[in-house]
C-alpha cells in the first residue's frame, strides 16, 4: 500500500511506531473536541477512523475514558449519593471501596473485560478479608492473634456477598452505558450459581408468646418494642422511628412513616423501606395496651431524668429521651432470648412469626391482611390455618388483658433493664 493519504484521509498520520488519527466529537458534556485513535497499519487506523465518525454522527462520544477507580467515585457522588437511601448509599460506597477499587480499580472503563470480571470474582471468593483490608494489622501489636502473625484466619467473603459486590458493579456499568462511555455490560455477561437461600425456622407461637411474657414479667422498657414487631411485624428501624404523632390511640392505629438506621456514624430517621412499608396499619389491644405503658413509663422517665432529658417524639427511646441505637436494640433482644430460655433469632426473623401471632390473638383475618400488607385474601387465610393449641391462644389473650397498669404496674422500672447507649457503627469496614 503507498504512503499516499485517501480522499478524506487527511487527519490520519504517523505517529510513532504506527498510524494516527482524530476526529471532532461532540463529548457529553456538549463540547466540540478530538478524538483520537491509533493503530499499528494505516489500514487498522482507517478503519476505527470510520467507526469513530460513524459514532460521532449517532450521538455524544467521551474523547477521554477514566479508570474504574475514577468512575466509581464518580458514579457514587453523582448518581448514588443522590437517587439512592442512604444506608444503601453506604452499602454500594463500602462495596466499591473494599470489593471492587482494590482489584479492578486500574482497569480503564472501555477497557473492562468479562474474563477480567470473572477472574475478579474467583478472587474474591477465595481472599482473606482481614488479610486484604489490614484488620489484624491494625490492632494494637500485643492483640494481634491472626493474619499479621502469619496465622491466616481465612476470611473468605460468603458467596452471597460476592454475589452483591457484582451486583454493585453490573449497577455502575448499566449508569457507564446511559452516559455512553461503554457499550455493553460485562458484569452482566459473566454468570454465577445462584447461592443457596438462609433457611429462616421463625419462632412458633409458644416461644412468642413465652418471649413476651418474660418480658413483661421482668418490666423490660423495650417491652412495647417486642410487642410491635411481632404482632406487627414492624423493622427494627421502624419501630425504633416510630413517633407519638403518628400513633393514634383513639382510633386503634398507627402511620409508619420512618424508621431510624445508624448509617456512616450518625443516626438518620429517613423514609421506610419500600412504598408498600408506608402504611396505616390498626392496633390489636395488645399492642394498643403496650402502648399506653410506654406513654406512661415515658412520663416517669422524663420526670426522672430532669435537665438530662432530651425531648422527641420518638416512642421508644433511652431513659434520658435519646434515640435508642440499632445495634444496642439488638444486644437487648438477644438478652431477652437467652432470660425467657428461646431460640436465639435475628429480629428482622421475628416478622415471619406475626401473621399466626395474630390469627392467636383471635385479630379478625381482614384486619390481618391489612397487617400482613397481604394484595390476596386466601394468601392470609393459608396462615390462618395454621393456628396454635387453645392453651397458648388463651394465654396470649390473657397476657393482653393484664396489661392494665393499675394491675400489673409499669414495665421498666428496674434500672438495670434501661438499654445501653453508645455510638457504635452499624459497618464493620
Amino acid at each position: 500500500m503507498s504512503g499516499k493519504r485517501g480522499n478524506g484521509e487527511g487527519s490520519i498520520y504517523p505517529y510513532r511506531n504506527g498510524f494516527a488519527a482524530y476526529a471532532w466529537v461532540t463529548t457529553p458534556t456538549g463540547k466540540r473536541d478530538r478524538k483520537y485513535v491509533y493503530g499499528k497499519t494505516r489500514t487498522e487506523v482507517h478503519d476505527k477512523w470510520l467507526k469513530l465518525h460513524t459514532a460521532a454522527k449517532a450521538g455524544p462520544v467521551a474523547t477521554s475514558t477514566p479508570t474504574m477507580e475514577q468512575y466509581l467515585a464518580f458514579w457514587l457522588k453523582e448518581e448514588v449519593e443522590v437517587n439512592l437511601k442512604p444506608l444503601t448509599a453506604a452499602t454500594y460506597e463500602t462495596a466499591v471501596r473494599l470489593y471492587i477499587v482494590p482489584f479492578l480499580g486500574s482497569k480503564r472503563v472501555d477497557k473492562l473485560s468479562v474474563r477480567d470480571v470473572r477472574e475478579w470474582l474467583n478472587k474474591l471468593g477465595t481472599t482473606c478479608q482481614c488479610c486484604a483490608q489490614g484488620k489484624d494489622e491494625r490492632r494494637p501489636k500485643d492483640r494481634r492473634k491472626c493474619c499479621a502473625i502469619g496465622k491466616c484466619c481465612e476470611q473468605v467473603l460468603a458467596k452471597r456477598s460476592v454475589g452483591d459486590a457484582r451486583t454493585v458493579l453490573r449497577s455502575a456499568l448499566t449508569y457507564a452505558i446511559s452516559e455512553e462511555m461503554i457499550s455493553r455490560n460485562v458484569a452482566q455477561l459473566v454468570k454465577m450459581a445462584k447461592p443457596r437461600s438462609r433457611k429462616v425456622v421463625p419462632w412458633s407461637v409458644e416461644e412468642a408468646s413465652r418471649f413476651l411474657e418474660s418480658a413483661r414479667t421482668a418490666r423490660d422498657p423495650l417491652y412495647g418494642a417486642y410487642v410491635m414487631i411481632l404482632v406487627l411485624g414492624l423493622r427494627k428501624g421502624e419501630v425504633l422511628g416510630l413517633r407519638w404523632s403518628d400513633v393514634m390511640l383513639d382510633r386503634g392505629e398507627i402511620l409508619i412513616l420512618q424508621q431510624l438506621q445508624r448509617v456512616r456514624r450518625r443516626l438518620l430517621q429517613s423514609e421506610v423501606k419500600t412504598d408498600a412499608s408506608e402504611s396505616m396499619l390498626p392496633l390489636p389491644e395488645i399492642c394498643r395496651a403496650a402502648l399506653l405503658l410506654r406513654q406512661k413509663r415515658r412520663e416517669a422517665d422524663k420526670l426522672a431524668a430532669g435537665e438530662l432529658w432530651t425531648d422527641s417524639d420518638l416512642v421508644f427511646t433511652t431513659r434520658y429521651g435519646t434515640p435508642i441505637e440499632p445495634r444496642n436494640f439488638n444486644r437487648r433482644f438477644e438478652f431477652r432470648c437467652n432470660e425467657a430460655g428461646v431460640r436465639l433469632i435475628r429480629v428482622h426473623d421475628t416478622r415471619k412469626t406475626c401473621g399466626t401471632l395474630l390469627a392467636a390473638l383471635d385479630v379478625h383475618p381482614r384486619v390481618a391482611m391489612q397487617i400482613l400488607r397481604h394484595s390476596q385474601f386466601a394468601v392470609t387465610m393459608e396462615i390462618y390455618t395454621q393456628v396454635p393449641s387453645e392453651e397458648t391462644r388463651k394465654a396470649l389473650r390473657k397476657l393482653g388483658a393484664t396489661l392494665d397498669a393499675s394491675r400489673t404496674g409499669e414495665p421498666g422500672d428496674r434500672e438495670d433493664e434501661e438499654p445501653e447507649e453508645g455510638t457504635s457503627t452499624n459497618s464493620d469496614s
